[in-house]
């Protein structure tokens, strides 16, 4: 094992081949991101196909995201201890085997449990690629190279509802998984050939008690966040879950500060800077994720358009967002990130109120331009915020680092789903007079009534987030005056 002193920027070898392996960390970082969200597009097919209710199919993506919550933090200290390379390597395969297993499940459970398979590898990958960035690149790179990968991440997340409405429309549902298996095995063997052998390792133990304290802590919430969906938040058993989730999370934050080796270093958010920009991103996911999981229907069931074409609607999220977030990158080098991160929590917040403004006969151009809006805005925000998190830690916790940035973005998209849906449903069995927990026919006043809703709290958790973006920036400038 070489020491901590050794850096892979003093390697003339590795830093010819820096932006050969950032494309690799940034295909299967795309991809496993890209898997939270591509199922959404599909929902409306595979409620039609499979016979059942929104609230049921949604377990195909919510499954994912949960899993992937309940090993991050494992693996994100695995990758410290064991190697982040290693780790990463692993969980391309991984990752791969479970795409072609999701592919070939033709019932819900099935599904479901190749979608758990999938999620360990991607969780995998996610933990370690950004700490390999930030050990790789130089510092005078590094805000553009995290900012690439970040990029990846939210174009991941974001581009599932269209690139899956157009593979959904030529090809079929399996696709949207089995398009990952050819993309990751090139991947694997390019991944081979140009990662370099792990030098950064931390003598430590894992930490069992933390981990599996914190696996039933999420197990436990988000099943009854989910479940609370279907049985109403009132049942018992969702009321019992939501607490022993509650009593688990206490015990697990009792037990890593007692822990000399802890699962999570609880450390690293007595630095403001890492947990505001932590908290932020968390909020923006959650935006995002409402608009993500309600902008399918609105699009199919609302505009009557094809999946392929909504697909298509869809798309101008992750195109607007590609085109702005590099350039994004590249700047916060030269000017600094929190005023970039404050100016697209702002753009998002005009798009996101302009969404919560669409109804049944809105023009398709319209529509493109506020969600058009929307990725512009999360593309000035999130290469400059990822840089801000991962700039403020130390080396040998990089990967910790980044398993909590990624832990974070997950469960926003978990909490943005069931925000989203929870408002949505409770709006319109409110006007419908009875429960509901999907589409009622012939009756879109009732849709729009939710969504507008919906959108309405998306617009206001940005809100939040800028608020707390424009104090930082106020703060930072202000201290910068008074040293000068």
């Amino acid at each position: 094992m070489s020491s901590i002193g050794a850096t892979y920027q003093e390697d003339a070898v590795i830093q010819k081949k820096r932006w050969i392996i950032l494309i690799v960390l940034n295909l299967f970082t795309f991809m496993s991101t890209l898997d939270g969200s591509i199922v959404n597009i599909a929902l409306p097919v595979l409620v039609k196909e499979l016979q059942l209710p929104v609230a049921q199919v949604e377990w195909v993506t919510t499954g994912y995201l949960m899993a992937i919550c309940t090993v991050i933090l494992f693996f994100g200290k695995l990758g410290d201890i064991a190697g982040k390379i290693r780790i990463f390597k692993l969980g391309m395969i991984i990752f791969t085997a479970g795409s072609l297993l999701c592919g070939l499940s033709h019932s819900l459970s099935l599904l479901i449990a190749a979608r758990v398979v999938q999620a360990v590898g991607a969780s995998m990958t996610m933990a370690n690629s950004q700490g390999i960035v930030t050990d790789i690149f130089p510092s005078t790179e590094r805000g553009k190279a995290l900012g690439l990968i970040g990029t990846f991440v939210s174009l991941g997340s974001i581009a599932g509802p269209s690139l899956g409405g157009i593979i959904v429309s030529t090809m079929g549902w399996e696709y949207i998984f089995w398009v990952n298996v050819p993309i990751g095995l090139i991947a694997i063997v390019l991944g081979w050939k140009v990662l370099p052998k792990d030098l950064v390792r931390v003598k430590s133990r894992i930490d069992l008690p933390g981990s599996m304290l914190f696996a039933v802590f999420i197990v436990t919430l988000f099943a009854g966040l989910l479940l609370g969906q279907q049985l109403g938040y009132r049942d018992n058993r969702i009321l019992a879950s939501l607490i022993a989730a509650a009593i688990t999370f206490i015990a697990f934050v009792m037990v890593e500060l007692r822990r000399k080796q802890p699962l999570l270093q609880l450390s690293l958010f007595k630095n403001p800077l890492f947990s505001l920009s932590i908290f932020c991103a968390f909020l923006v996911f959650v935006s995002n994720f409402c608009f993500n999981i309600i902008a399918p229907f609105y699009a199919q069931n609302m505009l009557n358009m094809s999946p392929f074409s909504a697909g298509f609607l869809l798309m101008l999220f992750p195109i607007s967002m590609v085109i702005i977030a590099p350039l994004s990158g590249a700047l916060s080098d030269k000017i600094g990130s929190e005023l970039l991160t404050f100016a697209g929590l702002i753009v998002m917040v005009i798009a996101q109120f302009g969404l919560a403004r669409l109804h049944e006969g809105s023009p398709v151009l319209l529509v493109g331009v506020w969600i058009a809006m929307l990725g512009i805005g999360s593309g000035l925000f999130g290469s400059p915020n990822n840089s801000l998190v991962m700039s403020t830690v130390p080396r040998t916790q990089l990967g910790s680092a980044g398993s909590v940035n990624s832990l974070v973005r997950n469960v926003g998209m978990v909490v943005g789903i069931t925000v989203a849906t929870s408002i949505l449903f409770n709006v319109m069995s409110s006007r419908a007079g009875y429960r509901v927990t999907g589409l009622i026919e012939g009756r879109p006043d009732i849709f729009l009534s939710g969504m507008h809703v919906v959108f309405m709290t998306s617009s206001s958790i940005c809100l939040l987030s800028a608020l707390l973006t424009g104090w930082r920036l106020f703060s930072s400038r202000r201290a910068k005056r008074l040293n000068a």
